[in-house]
């Protein structure tokens, strides 16, 4: 992938929220925006390219990248997109089956005792080589798709994934995540694209494939970057899983859509075709599935393990952190009103 513009969003305890512009070994503040959710609203109201308006705001105020990503400073990464001004406001979800590799894993998962026919997580990835890539303007098989929550799970790099005291387990699901913001008049817009673990519960859902809805609602992690790019053809990357000092896994990844079954086209149209999707100033986040993960391995994450996403031309690596909640499961108790 040749090298785009690449953002970032800060917090500084008195200076609030900054949006920068990654120029290597800095981060080059913006005047005016506070969030890129803010940058690219702006940018559609005025019919200003998003490029322009960085030119226009960049500030001589300048960070160390370094400090920052490895959080020696007061200022502290963020999500690589949110809505700021209304999180519930910005949608997160998924669409799965679409890599080889995680369909073999999920076949194997939810393979019956009885025999090795093809499971129904075989078959609608069948159906995605089959039918996920139709012509230009056509429109192909839909795939899997499932909703991770809103805006308020989206955690930052360096940001501990937390396994609920009510969870099974918690696994990396090394991904890219498209960014979208629906404009005042219901239209779709990508922004780009950004690192992403998306971030499962792989011992509920191997119980029943059922189960996967509820598996699916888990904190999540984008960043560090977000991408100005359209380019989706072909990625290379790496994930894996730290204990200590100790790698305890890892493995070589691709993405893209030279190594998926559906066009990102495809997949855009079966998530945007609802109007629920495609309310004005409303955000996406969008993971297009994985590759590998170590759920697959045999691999049960423990509480401090460290999981690292990189992918090539995509900034620099996303890190996060596990913790499994200790506490007892609380129950949630529903108050009458009448």
């Amino acid at each position: 992938m040749k090298e785009n513009t690449r953002l970032v969003q800060l917090i500084h305890p008195a200076k609030g929220r900054k949006v920068a512009v990654v120029a290597e070994p800095f981060l080059v503040l913006l005047n005016e925006f506070t969030s890129i959710y803010q940058l690219a609203i702006k940018s559609l109201d005025s019919e200003v390219s998003v490029h322009t308006l960085l030119e226009q705001q960049l500030s001589t105020e300048k960070l160390d990248y370094d400090k920052v990503y490895f959080g020696t400073s007061d200022w502290k990464l963020l999500p690589s997109f949110d809505n700021p001004d209304v999180v519930s406001n910005c949608m997160v979800s998924g669409t799965g089956l679409t890599h080889h590799s995680s369909a073999m894993n999920r076949n194997v998962m939810h393979q019956s005792e009885a025999g090795n026919a093809l499971t129904d997580s075989m078959k609608v990835y069948q159906w995605g080589v089959e039918g996920g890539k139709p012509s230009k303007g056509e429109i192909g098989i839909q795939p899997e798709w499932f909703y991770k929550g809103t805006g308020s799970i989206l955690k930052g790099h360096g940001e501990a994934l937390d396994v609920p005291a009510f969870g099974n387990d918690g696994g990396e699901e090394p991904e890219i995540a498209g960014i979208y913001i629906i404009d005042r008049k219901g239209q779709p817009i990508r922004i780009g694209f950004t690192t992403g673990n998306e971030f499962s519960d792989h011992v509920m859902e191997k119980q029943n494939y059922l189960y996967l809805a509820p598996s699916k609602l888990r904190t999540c992690s984008i960043g560090p970057e977000l991408v100005l790019t359209d380019e989706f053809s072909d990625l290379s990357g790496k994930v894996s899983v730290s204990r200590g000092e100790e790698v305890l896994w890892s493995a070589d990844i691709k993405t893209g859509e030279n190594n998926m079954a559906h066009s990102l086209a495809n997949l855009e149209y079966h998530h945007f075709k609802y109007p629920d999707h495609r309310q004005p100033l409303q955000g996406h986040v969008h993971f297009f599935g994985t590759g590998a993960f170590s759920f697959g391995a045999g691999i049960a994450l423990q509480s401090g393990d460290q999981m690292k996403v990189q992918w090539e031309g995509m900034g620099r690596s996303l890190v996060n952190s596990i913790e499994i909640e200790v506490k007892k499961q609380e129950f949630i108790r529903v108050k009458s009103n009448l």
